[in-house]
C-alpha cells in the first residue's frame, strides 16, 4: 500500500454531523439538477511533476489530470475526487456524471462485470451514478493521487477496514450519511439509485486545497509508429461487449455497448474520450467473497508492468505499461523502450486481465 503521510482522514460521528449541516445547501442544488438535467461541468487537464503548492503553481492555468486549460485559467484548488460507480448490465446504465470526469477507470469486478471509478478535479458533476461498493482495486489505484477523496457505497468489512487505516485518503462511505450527500432516486430500483456529486462530496472537505499532480505525461503529436485505427472492441464479459469508435468529426471516441450508444443521463450525450488506454493485468481472486456464494473479489494487479495500448487520435500503438508502486504513476514505452504520451484531454483507463484478453480485443483499422 502507499506508504504516505497524510493527515488523517477518518471523521468522528461529531464532525459528520457538523459537516453534513455544512454541506445542507447542496442538497437544494443536486436534487434540483437532477430534476432539470442541468450540467454544473467544465472541462478537464495534467502533466508531470510532484504534489504540492509549487507543482501545483507551475502548473495553475492547466488541469493536472487532462492538461487542458483550466476553466477560468485558474485549476480549482481542491483534491482529486474519486467515485465509484456501477456498471451491471441490469439495472446501473444508463450511468451519470461520466462524461465530467476527467479520468475513469473501467475495472474487473467478481464474475469479470465492470464498475467503474470516476475521476474529478477539474471539473463538477451534478449527478455521479449509480454509486456501488468499494473493491480491492480502487484503494490500490487511488494512491497515485496524492491525498483524494473515495466515495464509495459500503463494501466488505476487510476493504473498509483498509481505507479506514490509510491516512492519506479521505474515504466517505455513502451510506454513512443521508442527504445531501447521497441522494435516492425515485426511478431506479435499490441498490443502482444512489446518487452524489461533486459540490456535496467537495463540501465535506473544505479546508483540503491541494490538487493532484498530474498522472499522465502528454504528448502534442502522435506517437511513433502508431497506426491508423477506426473501432477497438473490448468484450469484458457477457453484457459488456464495449466497443470505441473513433470519431473524426470531434476528435474523440465514442463508447457503445452492442453497438449502441452509450449514453451519459446526466448530459444525453454519448460518453466520449480523448484517450483509451487499455492495460492487461495479472489477477488474483481475493479471499474474501463480496456477495453469498461467490468468488473473491477480482483483484488487478495494477503495480509492475504489463502490456496494453494507446489509443489517441484515431490510432493505436502496442505498449508496455509501467507502474512501480501503488503511489506511483503509470508510464508507457514503445517496442524501443521509448516514452509514449497521451493527447491532452479525458482518458478512459480500461483494465483487461489475462483472462478477458484473451481473444478479447479485436482491432479494426
Amino acid at each position: 500500500m502507499p506508504a504516505h503521510t497524510r493527515k488523517p482522514a477518518a471523521l468522528s460521528a461529531a464532525t459528520i454531523r457538523r459537516r453534513r449541516l455544512g454541506v445542507a445547501a447542496a442538497l437544494v442544488v443536486v436534487i434540483a439538477a437532477a430534476g432539470a438535467g442541468v450540467v454544473l461541468a467544465t472541462k478537464h487537464h495534467p502533466s508531470h511533476a510532484a504534489n504540492g503548492p509549487a507543482a501545483a503553481a507551475a502548473v495553475a492555468s492547466r488541469c493536472p489530470l487532462t492538461d487542458l486549460p483550466a476553466p477560468g485559467g485558474k485549476v480549482p484548488q481542491r483534491p482529486a475526487l474519486l467515485v465509484k460507480i456501477g456498471n451491471e448490465p441490469n439495472g446501473a446504465r444508463p450511468q451519470s456524471g461520466l462524461n465530467e470526469a476527467d479520468i475513469v477507470y473501467d475495472t474487473p469486478a467478481e464474475g469479470f462485470i465492470m464498475r467503474y471509478m470516476a475521476v474529478y478535479q477539474c471539473t463538477n458533476a451534478s449527478m455521479i451514478g449509480p454509486d456501488r461498493s468499494l473493491r480491492w482495486v480502487d484503494y490500490h489505484l487511488a494512491g497515485q493521487f496524492g491525498s483524494p477523496i473515495l466515495a464509495f457505497a459500503g463494501g466488505i468489512n476487510p476493504n473498509l477496514q483498509a481505507v479506514q487505516a490509510l491516512h492519506w485518503l479521505h474515504n466517505v462511505n455513502l451510506l454513512d450519511f443521508s442527504s445531501p450527500v447521497g441522494v435516492r432516486t425515485t426511478n431506479r430500483v435499490p441498490p443502482d439509485n444512489l446518487y452524489t456529486s461533486t459540490q456535496a462530496l467537495y463540501g465535506l472537505f473544505p479546508k483540503d486545497h491541494t490538487p493532484p499532480a498530474p498522472v499522465f505525461t502528454y504528448t502534442s503529436s502522435l506517437p511513433k509508429g502508431a497506426k491508423p485505427l477506426s473501432a477497438a472492441a473490448l468484450n469484458f464479459s457477457v453484457g459488456t461487449d464495449v466497443v470505441w469508435h473513433w470519431n473524426a468529426a470531434g476528435k474523440d471516441w465514442l463508447h457503445t455497448y452492442a453497438n449502441s450508444p452509450d449514453v451519459d443521463a446526466l448530459t444525453n450525450q454519448q460518453v466520449s474520450a480523448t484517450n483509451v488506454v487499455v492495460e492487461i493485468v495479472h489477477y488474483t481472486f481475493g479471499p474474501y467473497p463480496e456477495s453469498p456464494g461467490g468468488t473473491g473479489d477480482v483483484e488487478s494487479q495494477t503495480t509492475g508492468s504489463g502490456q496494453g495500448y494507446v489509443l489517441r487520435g484515431g490510432h493505436y500503438l502496442p505498449v508496455t505499461w509501467h507502474r512501480a508502486s501503488d503511489s506511483a504513476t503509470t508510464t508507457f514505452t514503445d517496442a524501443a523502450g521509448n516514452s509514449v504520451g497521451l493527447a491532452p484531454g479525458r482518458t478512459w483507463v480500461e483494465l483487461m486481465t489475462t483472462t478477458q484478453a484473451k481473444g478479447g480485443i479485436t482491432f479494426t483499422p
